[in-house]
Formats: C-alpha cells, structure tokens, sequence
C-alpha cells in the first residue's frame, strides 16, 4: 500500500491524520511524513493500520461497523471527566424516578450488566468505572460517563439503590481472620470496596459476577471469605457457576455469579434452557481489514501441525471458544479465527463478538480495534444475567407481596379487640 493508498484509506474511514497516528502508536509528524512520502511506512504500520480500521466496502456503503466518532472526544473526556460525571449523572438520577427498582453499575466495563438489570426494569443511578476508554464506550452507548477510582469515592455520595451490580476483580484475600488488631482480610481488595458501600447504603441485593476460577482460588479462601462478610453483613448468599452456551449463547464462557439478599427472599438461578447456537451461524461474509498476514500464519500461527489455532466458518457448529480480553494479540493457543477475508484467516469483527457476547447490534464502539477486543473480552454476557435479574425481581416482588398481605391481614389481637367491644 503506498503512501496516496495510505491517505485514501483514511479518509474513507472518516479519520484525521492525528486519529490515524494514534491508532498505530505514532506521532502525527510521523504520520504527516508518511502520506507526504518524506519517510515510507513499514509494512508492519499498515498492516496494523488496516487490520485496526473498519473495511473500506462497509465504509463506501455508510456502514461503519460499529466504530464511530463520539460526541465527546477522549481528551475532552480525561480533562474533564468529573464535570461529565457529574452531568449525566444528575440527569440520569432524575430520569430514574419512578422505575421499578435502582441499582448503581461498579467496575462497570462497558455497561453489559447495566443492559439486563434495565430490561428487567430498573433504573440505574451509579456508575463507576476506572478505564477511560470503558468510560467512553459506556458513555457513547448509555448517556452516562462512569465516575472513576470507586476507591476514591465516598460511600455517603451514591446515591440510595435497591440492587448493588458488580463484576469485580478476583483478588487473594488475607488468612489472617477477624482477630482483634489485624484489619479485615478482605482490605485492600475491590471487593471490600463493595463491602464499604453495601455496609453503609444497604441495598436489598448484591449481584456479583467473576470468573469461575473463584470457587477455588486461594485454595477457597476468597470465597470463603467473601461468604463470611457478606453474612456478617446480614445477607443471605447464593451462588452459581454458569455456562453462556447453555443460554442459547454461541460461546463457551463459564462465570461465577452471587446474588445475595438483605431479607427472607426465597431466590433460585435460572435453569438454563440447554439451547444450543452455533457460532457459524454469527458469521459475517467476505470482510475486508480484519485479515491475518500470510506471512504471521506461516511463521506463527501455524508454525506447529497441534490442530491449533482454532479456525471457524460458517458451517461450524457449537459454541466457540472464551473470548478473551487479549484476543487482539492473535494468540495460537487462546484465539479463535475465521476462514474468511483477502488471505484466508481473519479475526473476528465486532458485529461477532457482539453477537457471541449478547450485546445488542445498535452497539457501538468510539475506540480503537484493539480496544474494541479489551472491552468485549473483560465484558458480561448480557443473555445470562438478563435471566438471573429476572428471578431477582421476581424474588424481591414476591416477598414484596407477602409483606402486603400480611400489613393489609389484621392480627389476631386486633381481632379480639373488637370481639371485646
């Protein structure tokens, strides 16, 4: 690709030349000297270049799969992303009055819990999430710019909720107990900033999402404790490992979800409904610019005849395989590639990964490719916890319903009370 292939690429994906450099790790002079034909581009720049922009047929056509131009841009949103909290935020809280119920968004990614607990009738009121890119993706798909740090964050400034929604990270916690003098084994952990915020606002419910390996990290000890605070704390536990391909999800994605309650809720997980989809049926076809070189398939991806990587097509069937947060990084061992596009073997596009994940079509993406990868693999699967906000609800509407009854029943007391006169 020459340098005037370069510019016309880049101005068919609507790109300026600051924005072009910056996806490719580049200065702008170093860019300006490129397409003025000062210095030649190393192949390895255009490819990377091509590879991180949408294809230029989607393009032509008005379709910019998914990749857009925010309304606010990502220095406008690191310098002044308190002031944006801040805004959306308060319109956010007015907009939720009257919903069903409220729940805050911690360590919120890119929304996908937020996406089931509003279909299930919520509002949410909270949001916190520390990477920028996250916090715009978020913003440009939910209206809201996340606060930050949630460390940095006073339990007294969120706002009152009825459901707490966390995908936290799993971290090694303390063998140390509750002996009088230590500190909590759970200090220092982002789960016992849930534990800081639940303790003080008491929300009816904590739903908890982390990786599988939970059950059994530190030897169990992270979950022992984890289930011995949130007992100190008055809440009554329950937990599941479930798989998205049970869910109809063509994508073998197993997660670990709590749900527990401050009441006497009764609460079960969703049975799964063991629906098989098969990933090849998620696949687009003849895609442009998301192509693996041919020279990267030699020399890496295929350097070994071990039946890996794993390649799809339209006709595989069955789930895929765990997308994960370093796909971009075209791993032999982890990834999962499609037969398809100019040389043969090409990566996912986000449409796929939206579909693999649940997300809606409409979503949309105002970061980087590579970005683009982070945030899906670090993201929920939105069909799996749209089940489980479902019978949350119904548990909370349930017991709702039994208080009623028995506030609206006179006792027995009051019975022969009047009996007496």
């Amino acid at each position: 690709m020459k340098q005037d292939q370069v510019k016309a690429h880049r101005l068919r994906c609507g790109l300026t030349q600051s924005q072009a450099a910056e996806l490719v790790h580049a200065n702008i002079r170093t860019w300006q000297q490129w397409e003025s034909g000062d210095r030649t581009m190393h192949p390895a720049f255009i490819e990377l270049f091509y590879m991180k922009t949408a294809n230029a047929a989607a393009i032509k056509e008005g379709r910019i799969m998914s990749f857009i131009k925010p309304s606010i841009t990502f220095n406008e949103l690191k310098k002044n992303h308190k002031q944006l909290a801040d805004t959306t935020h308060r319109s956010e809280q007015i907009e939720a009055e009257g919903a069903k119920f409220k729940f805050i968004d911690l360590f919120a990614g890119v929304g996908g819990i937020r996406f089931a607990f509003q279909k299930a009738g919520g509002a949410c009121v909270f949001s916190s999430e520390i990477d920028i890119h996250a916090q715009l993706t978020y913003y440009t798909n939910h209206g809201t710019v996340p606060y930050g740090d949630i460390t940095r964050i006073e339990a007294s400034d969120i706002p009152d909720h009825d459901i707490l929604c966390a995908g936290f990270p799993c971290q090694p916690f303390s063998h140390i107990g509750k002996r009088e003098g230590f500190k909590h084994p759970t200090q220092g952990t982002m789960f016992h900033e849930i534990v800081r915020i639940a303790s003080e606002r008491r929300p009816r419910v904590l739903f908890l999402e982390n990786v599988p390996g939970l059950v059994n990290h530190d030897n169990g000890n992270t979950l022992k404790v984890i289930l011995e605070t949130l007992d100190d704390l008055g809440y009554k536990c329950y937990h599941k490992v479930l798989n998205a391909s049970d869910f109809g999800v063509p994508q073998n994605r197993k997660r670990f979800y709590l749900v527990a309650f401050s009441g006497n809720e009764e609460f079960s997980f969703p049975e799964p409904p063991m629906i098989k989809a098969d990933i090849g049926s998620c696949l687009e076809s003849n895609i442009d610019g998301y192509s693996i070189s041919k020279h990267l398939q030699k020399t890496y991806l295929f350097k070994k005849d071990d039946g890996r990587p794993i390649l799809i097509d339209r006709n595989t069937s069955g789930p895929m395989k765990t997308l994960v947060s370093s796909y971009h990084k075209i791993q032999r061992l982890t990834g999962t590639f499609v037969k398809d596009g100019e040389t043969g073997i090409r990566l996912l596009t986000a449409n796929e990964c939206k579909r693999a994940m649940g997300f809606p079509e409409s979503f949309l993406f105002p970061v980087s490719r590579t970005q683009m990868y982070r945030q899906m693999g670090n993201s929920v699967v939105i069909t799996v916890i749209e089940a489980i906000a479902s019978n949350i609800t119904s548990a909370l509407e349930k017991n709702d319903a039994v208080k009623a009854t028995k506030k609206a029943k006179p006792s027995d007391e009051a019975i022969l009370e009047v009996e007496a006169v």
